[in-house]
Parts: structure tokens; sequence; C-alpha cells
């Protein structure tokens, strides 16, 4: 079955931004950095570090991919709209909630989450690497 997945572009902090996400998330990481593979061509030396693809598979069936714009290619940043969506029904209440607290630490709150107007808990915020989330659980 094909999969839906959020796919970040960092300038140089993707391995930062992906361990916070395990931390508040959970599950399995897995990277791999331009130095991983010998003779990339363009890629400087002193950018070998830089992740090529990051990806996080967490138990609740999430998958987050991440990597970084090294000088070999152009940097665009991610857009002012909605970057990741993390939704959920009743049963996810708790786990949303806590993520969004987690992800606020050094974040910019757009929406406290709370039960908004339409009966579903709802909240938006930026991260401190600069990605905008949303979230929303739906109500019985």
């Amino acid at each position: 079955m094909a999969k839906l997945n959020p796919y970040l572009s960092f300038k140089d902090q993707a391995k930062d931004a992906l361990e916070f996400y395990q931390s508040v998330l959970g599950g399995e990481l897995n990277i791999s950095t331009f130095g991983d593979m010998p003779g990339m061509p363009g890629v400087p030396e002193d950018e070998g570090s830089l992740v090529m693809h990051g990806q996080l598979e967490t138990s609740g069936g999430l998958t987050l991919m991440a990597s970084d714009t090294g000088s070999m290619m152009p940097y665009v940043a991610p857009t002012s709209g909605v970057t990741v969506a993390l939704t959920g029904g009743p049963a996810d209440l708790d786990s949303i909630r806590g993520a969004y607290q987690s992800l606020a630490e050094g974040a910019t709150e757009t929406l406290p989450f709370e039960l908004a107007p339409w009966g579903d808990y709802y909240g938006q915020l930026t991260d401190r690497f600069g990605v905008s989330w949303m979230f929303d659980v739906g109500t019985e």
C-alpha cells in the first residue's frame, strides 16, 4: 500500500531535528550521511556529516523523513503553511497532547492545544527548527 509521508528539508540541522522528533515521538531512527556514500559528486569534504536521508519510524505507524541541503544544492526553506499534521481519534488524545507539549519546548505557539469550538482538540506551533505543526484529535 502506498504511504504519504512528510519529508522535511533543512540547511544543516536534520540530524538534530530528527533526534529531537525521536525523543518526542519514539521509534527507530535511521540516518545516512553524504559521507556514508563515498565519491558522491559535488559534495564538499567538510559536508560529509550532513544528512543525505533520515527516516523515523514510530511504533504507531508514523513515518517522518528529512535531509540536509549542503552547498551542492539550492536550499528551499519550509513554507509558511502547515508542514506536518499529527492527527488522531479519542484514543490518541494523551499521546498527541504529549507530543504537542514536548514539541512546544523552544517553539512558537500559534494556537494552544485545547478543545476547539468545532469539538476537536486542536493546536498549532512552529518548532525550534522552524517546522510548522498542526495537531488535531477528534472527539467521540
